[in-house]
Parts: structure tokens; sequence; C-alpha cells
């Protein structure tokens, strides 16, 4: 019986190919990437056809990968269908620990997607962890070209004042028949999918008091 061993494992082997030496003397063959593939496939396709069931271990993996990860229910946030995600973190319960997401899958439990998710619902885990992700309110000043990072505070006080003062300059309290309308005409709202119906309740009443009239939902869009 030949022994084969791997004569280098290294990023660098990889792209050349893998060189296999036997122990009976110095022959040797030149492995490609593709074919180290094509073998690796059909040792999966052979295991299956005689009777070895991948299932379990694919499941062991499964539950390794997120033992001891706290889980988190959330909705996904891009499109209307509003799918449930299952989001595990570890680091949660620790002192002098970030939380960091390590898995991101659909909630079987969830009415709408029953634990399937579309491709872009799949890379959750990878916006999550982009590191050009925005996690700062930022604005771009008049003649500015660049965004610049402010606080929630300041972000939440100037909000309030430019909602202020464009309410105030388009107001109309009559129309042109002078009849009594008090609507504000300078100012749309648009509800996220993402978003409760209680969530929206209360937003709807709150623009309603200003006197909106332009209310959408992203579920319409």
């Amino acid at each position: 019986m030949i022994a084969a061993t791997l004569d280098k494992v290294s990023i660098e082997g990889l792209k050349k190919g893998i060189v296999i030496h036997d122990e009976l003397g110095d022959r040797s063959m030149q492995t490609s990437r593709r074919d180290f593939f094509k073998v690796a496939a059909v040792g999966g396709v052979a295991a299956t056809i005689f009777g070895f069931d991948l299932k379990p271990a694919y499941a062991q993996l499964k539950e390794l990968k997120i033992a001891r990860a706290a889980e988190t229910r959330s909705t996904c946030p891009y499109c209307a269908v509003g799918c449930g995600v299952l989001i595990y973190t570890i680091g949660d319960k620790a002192k002098n620990v970030t939380p960091q997401v390590i898995h991101v899958e659909g909630d079987p439990d969830h009415p709408t997607n029953r634990g399937t998710l579309c491709p872009k619902g799949s890379s959750l885990e990878q916006e999550i962890l982009n590191s050009r992700r925005i996690t700062k309110p930022q604005v771009r000043r008049p003649g500015a070209t660049e965004w610049q990072d402010i606080s929630w505070d300041n972000a939440l006080d100037e909000i309030a004042q430019w909602t202020k003062k464009t309410r105030d300059n388009s107001f109309v309290e009559k129309d042109a028949n002078g009849r009594t309308v008090n609507r504000c005409e300078g100012i749309a709202f648009i509800g996220g999918c993402t978003d409760t119906n209680e969530f929206n309740y209360l937003v709807v009443k709150a623009m309603r008091g200003l006197g909106l009239v332009y209310l959408e939902n992203q579920a319409r869009v």
C-alpha cells in the first residue's frame, strides 16, 4: 500500500498546485486546485452513494458553531417582505468582552419565511461585520463636500429644529376656497417594513398631529 503525505501545506502551495510524494521513491504528481476540488467532490458523492449519511455531521458542525451563543430574533431590513432571522452572538454576558455576531440564519418559526432567506438576507452577517458600515449619524453642511460625524443628541436636536422650521413654512390653514384644512405639505413620512404595528400606529398618530398628508409605507413600494 502506498502511503501518501502532503509535501507542502501553504497558501502558495495551494495556488501553484499540491505536490504529493509516495514512500516508494521520488516520483511525484503535480495536482492543480481544480483537480483537488474534483477529487473532493467525487469523494463526497461516493460517500453519499455508499451509504454514508453526512447530515448528522453537518448538524453537529452547526451545533458546535452556535454553542453557548445568545439567540436574538430580528427582522431582515432589506425589502418589504419582512423575513424573520435569528442572530447568534457571543460575549454578551462576559466582562470586558465586546459582543460579536457569529451566525445569522432564517427563523423557522416565522410565519413569513419559515426559515428561508434570499441571497441578500443570507448575507446579513457580512453586512453587520462590514468595516465600512456606518454606525453614527452623519450630516453634510450646506456647501460642504464631506459628511461629518455628529452625536445622536445633536442629530435629534437638528431633526427637531428642521422639522419645526419646515412645518412653519409649509403649513396651510385654509385652502383656496377658504375652508380650514390645517395641513403640512412640506414634509412626508415613510414607514419601514421592520416596524411593528404598534410603532406604526403611534407614528401615524404623531404625523397626523403635525398635519402631514403624505404618508406611505415601504411595504407598498
